[in-house]
């Protein structure tokens, strides 16, 4: 047992001596979540407590993936992974960020765009690598799949948004005002002819004016931007993806955010190709 834990701070004390930069910001963070979690436990607050703790789980994701799979992220991805765990869970719900800060959730959806799309680039990418995968894809194939495998994240992610405010009446996709709405419902002839109304100023429900300074519109435009600002971090990466490989690893840009195969993993699987080509001789 002992020496079980001596290995594991070993190869902590070896990660914090490989990317030193990643380390400081893991333990910052860390340490604040820490703390809030016992500040939550004190006052009552569980819910807040259970956020706390799905946080500290999902930092050490990055962690987990590259040991258990052979995968190397690169600093600049880690850090950027673990400070959007930490502005989407922590500031953006417990400190109310979403609700008080202009754009807030358009910055992590963009955010969220650009990483999945690194990360369907990397899959692709090294799969394209493979000697045991019989496929090879050009560089604007590799770009386009990745860019698609971001937006099919992003709208599942709508989706989840959705189900949880139909089922258990949350508030995940975000309200908005405006001022007219355009509908064939409007029409008293049904005869499927679009009716606008403009310059709303006032809503009432059951009789009680909702006191918003237009109408409420219950997710449509939020989702439409989340999408949207989505597709631009997938579209942004993709075009750095494409140069990246069309130069083979020359972009300093893309090269910060696509996760590659560790040294060690290309050698196993080099020689499992290896032993692999013999038997089929042998045979």
């Amino acid at each position: 047992m002992k020496e079980k834990n001596r290995q594991k701070r070993l190869r902590l004390v070896a990660e914090a001596k490989k990317k030193p930069a990643v380390f400081t910001v893991y333990i910052i963070l860390r340490l604040i979540v820490v703390a809030i979690l016992v500040s939550s436990i004190l006052r009552g607050e569980y819910e807040n407590a259970a956020i706390c703790l799905l946080v500290l789980f999902l930092f050490l994701l990055p962690l987990f993936v590259q040991k258990n799979f052979g995968i190397e992220l690169p600093g600049t991805l880690e850090i950027i992974i673990l400070v959007f765990i930490f502005a989407s869970e922590i500031l953006g719900e417990l400190g109310c960020f979403f609700i008080n800060v202009p754009n807030w959730d358009s910055i992590l959806h963009t955010t969220t765009g650009f990483l999945c799309a690194a990360f369907g680039f990397a899959l692709i990418d090294i799969l394209n690598r493979n000697d045991k995968i019989k496929f090879q894809l050009s560089p604007i194939y590799v770009a386009l799949v990745a860019f698609c495998f971001s937006m099919t994240i992003g709208v599942l992610w709508e989706f989840f948004e959705f189900g949880m405010d139909r089922l258990f009446h949350m508030d995940m996709q975000k309200d908005t005002i405006i001022s007219s709405i355009t509908s064939v419902m409007l029409d008293p002839t049904n005869r499927n002819i679009p009716i606008t109304i403009d310059n709303i100023t006032a809503v009432a429900v059951n009789g009680q004016d909702l006191g918003f300074n237009g109408y409420l519109d219950i997710g449509l435009y939020d989702t439409m931007e989340d999408l949207f600002v989505n597709f631009i971090g997938a579209l942004t990466f993709s075009v750095f993806g494409y140069f990246y490989i069309k130069h083979r690893g020359k972009g300093r840009i893309a090269k910060a955010f696509i996760p590659t195969i560790t040294e060690t993993k290309k050698e196993s699987d080099h020689a499992q190709s290896s032993e692999q080509a013999v038997e089929d001789r042998d045979s």
